[in-house]
This record gives structure tokens, C-alpha cells and sequence, in this order.
């Protein structure tokens, strides 16, 4: 049950980040899906640098904090690589 939680939080995070960086117009709920995921491991390993717990298996306020600065983090790095700037 924690996977399918994980994935609707990582869904919400990724939409949610691709509004703050203005990307929401190129991306479907798929890559909204695998961005939220993926930026809520890379939220994960940096928030575990400054002593800040956050999962996204059980659904917390703090986990969806730390999945949407993943997220966004991960999306200013595919716009690094993409168009040589941060929007």
C-alpha cells in the first residue's frame, strides 16, 4: 500500500514543481509521476543532510514538503543541461 501512496505523492509533488519552474505545459501526469518520485529521493538524501525526515509512504505534510523541493531541485538540473540556464 505504501508504493501506490508513494506514487499519488510523487504525482502531486512533480505537477506541483513543474508550476513553480514553469515546465507544467511540457509535461503529462506520467512525467509528473516520475519527476515527483524521483525528486522526493533526491529531497530525501538532501533533507537527510540537514536532519530532516520526510517519506512519502505514509503520506506526512513534511514528505510532500520534501518530494516538491526534490522535484524542483531535479527539474533546475534538466534545465541546466537543457538550455545552459536555471529559469
Amino acid at each position: 500500500m505504501g508504493w501506490i501512496i508513494a506514487l499519488i505523492v510523487g504525482g502531486v509533488a512533480g505537477w506541483l514543481a513543474s508550476m513553480v519552474m514553469n515546465r507544467d505545459a511540457s509535461m503529462g501526469i506520467l512525467w509528473n509521476i516520475i519527476v515527483g518520485c524521483v525528486g522526493s529521493v533526491i529531497g530525501n538524501l538532501v533533507a537527510n543532510q540537514f536532519g530532516i525526515a520526510g517519506s512519502v509512504k505514509e503520506f506526512s505534510l513534511t514528505g510532500l514538503l520534501v518530494a516538491v523541493v526534490g522535484a524542483v531541485i531535479l527539474l533546475a538540473i534538466v534545465n541546466l543541461i537543457q538550455r545552459g540556464r536555471v529559469r
